[in-house]
């Protein structure tokens, strides 16, 4: 087998709300660790281009993280070396001839950690910009409790601690519970910097701390179904807020009004009122209504 190793200096934080690392970045401050990445084809070297390209079974290797795809492009700058290096491309990118800029990783991609995964046929790393973005088809992350699936796209802005599921996204916890929109941007809490090694904590709570989910929002807790146009969720809390064209949906049973509170630990949701306005529905006798109304 091919093999090649790659010591960069690569800085970033965790990709959503899992509980590993699943980008090739380290933690802020943390010593440069090596990227092993090998092949059962080949592995070329182009200096006009400035890449490094494994072909065939592909696999890239950085601590607890791997990505595996069909083919796995390295892009590099030059950089001034202090001393002479020999060729080849190890020499280049291990000895200070080079500096990863970006990897590609391309078909039947897959990122994983022990505890989490993430699928889809194309990924891109960039070390600059410290951004990692994963599109195709079926895309998927799941992670100790939750499972997230967009159509177009799923993105980590390490930077801005921030983590976007584009196009029919979707959120479910271990419990049934489930959030879905068109777009779903989740924010997460910076790492104390004592333990830039500790993992980040689930959808459930802790790293996490605000979830907002915009178009076509569908909320489904263990007794209730709410819809609206846009909403907000904070994890810490377990409490969410649902804007514009609300709908809640228990049973046979409907409510319509302008707001809604949900609680996504206890299942209750609460419509509420606009101002000057009231709220409307449809109630089964006998059925019980689970949710309640009242103004704002």
């Amino acid at each position: 087998m091919n093999r090649l190793l790659l010591t960069v200096a690569m800085l970033a934080t965790p990709l959503f709300a899992s509980a590993q690392n699943l980008d090739l970045g380290g933690a802020p401050g943390s010593p440069p660790k090596p990227v092993n990445i090998t092949a059962s084809g080949s592995i070329s070297w182009s200096q006009d281009n400035q890449t490094v390209t494994a072909s065939g079974n592909a696999m890239a290797v950085r601590g607890d993280v791997t990505v595996t795809a069909d083919e796995l492009v390295a892009h590099y700058a030059k950089k001034a070396a202090a001393t002479p290096v020999s060729s080849g491309p190890t020499a280049s990118l291990d000895q200070g001839g080079g500096q990863l800029t970006e990897l590609d990783a391309i078909g039947h991609v897959h990122i994983y950690t022990p505890t989490d995964n993430a699928w889809g046929d194309h990924a891109v790393y960039s070390m600059g910009a410290k951004v990692l973005v994963l599109t195709g088809a079926h895309l998927k992350l799941t992670t100790q409790h939750d499972v997230i699936t967009a159509r177009d796209s799923v993105e980590y802005y390490s930077l801005d601690h921030k983590a976007i599921a584009r196009g029919n996204a979707l959120i479910v916890a271990d419990d049934g519970r489930s959030i879905a929109a068109d777009v779903i941007t989740g924010y997460l809490a910076d790492r104390p910097a004592a333990a830039p090694e500790q993992n980040a904590e689930s959808l459930q709570g802790g790293n996490l701390q605000k979830v907002e989910a915009v178009g076509h929002v569908v909320i489904r807790t263990t007794s209730d179904t709410v819809t609206g146009n846009s909403g907000v969720y904070l994890p810490p809390t377990g409490q969410a807020r649902i804007g514009g064209n609300v709908h809640i949906i228990h049973g046979p049973n409907e409510l319509a009004g302008s707001d809604a509170l949900v609680n996504m630990k206890t299942g209750i949701a609460t419509l509420l009122a606009a101002p000057g306005g009231q709220v409307s529905g449809v109630i089964l006798p006998g059925s019980g209504s689970g949710a309640s109304g009242a103004a704002q």
